[in-house]
């Protein structure tokens, strides 16, 4: 096979592959089933494309089809939940924040610095929910308290936000670090307005404690 033979070849490749997770993430932001023609408009590509491409993902079972509409499939969710940004930090953050939602009754998350996001890799929903719906993978911007907490140094305490950003909603947020004092991640609660939010920064405070103690103790190198 010649070179240019092989670079064609390559390109298709690269197009196919393109073409698949712009569908992909037209299904994620989607939030919900789609059909083909809403997300063949979404992703710029003939219906046809995008019919062909969504079976081969079927088949691979990173995406599910209900009649005619499509949404993302089971495998693609366990291909995601393997990334780690830190190793060692969603195993160490589970219980503590099974902890925070039991003490508290609100949404607790962990979450790590991304591509200047927030993003949520581990969560646990409360009541503030249906205001504030949480999810592994959601992304919250730096200026929310989560964000503050990411950013850091906090000089003192919790990053409290009193319906600063949702109607509603209050959030307490506590860095994570390691034992060389580097951020690797933050925990937050979110509860409804009305309730005490220093209670609730102590608890959060606790949280983190936890998961840098349970850091410690897996003998994982987490990276700062």
């Amino acid at each position: 096979m010649d070179t240019a033979v092989r670079t064609r070849t390559a390109d298709r490749g690269r197009g196919v592959l393109e073409g698949a997770f712009a569908l992909l993430e037209a299904l994620r932001q989607h939030g919900d089933e789609a059909g083909v023609t809403e997300l063949a408009v979404a992703c710029a590509v003939p219906k046809s494309t995008a019919h062909r491409l969504l079976e081969q993902l079927v088949a691979l079972g990173a995406v599910e089809r209900r009649g005619a509409r499509y949404r993302l499939g089971a495998q693609l969710y366990r291909l995601g939940q393997a990334w780690q940004p830190h190793p060692g930090l969603r195993m160490a953050g589970r219980l503590p924040l099974h902890r925070l939602r039991a003490a508290t009754g609100g949404s607790a998350v962990l979450a790590v610095m991304h591509e200047e996001r927030a993003l949520t890799i581990c969560s646990v929903p409360g009541r503030a929910e249906p205001l504030v719906p949480v999810r592994n993978g959601e992304a919250f911007s730096l200026d929310t308290a989560l964000g503050k907490a990411l950013r850091g140094p906090v000089r003192s305490g919790a990053v409290l936000d009193r319906e600063d950003v949702v109607a509603g909603v209050c959030c307490a947020a506590h860095p994570v670090r390691l034992a060389t004092g580097a951020v690797v991640g933050a925990v937050a609660v979110m509860v409804e307005a009305g309730q005490r939010l220093e209670v609730m920064a102590d608890r959060v405070a606790e949280a983190a404690a936890a998961v840098t103690r349970a850091l410690g103790r897996s003998r994982i190198e987490v990276r700062p």
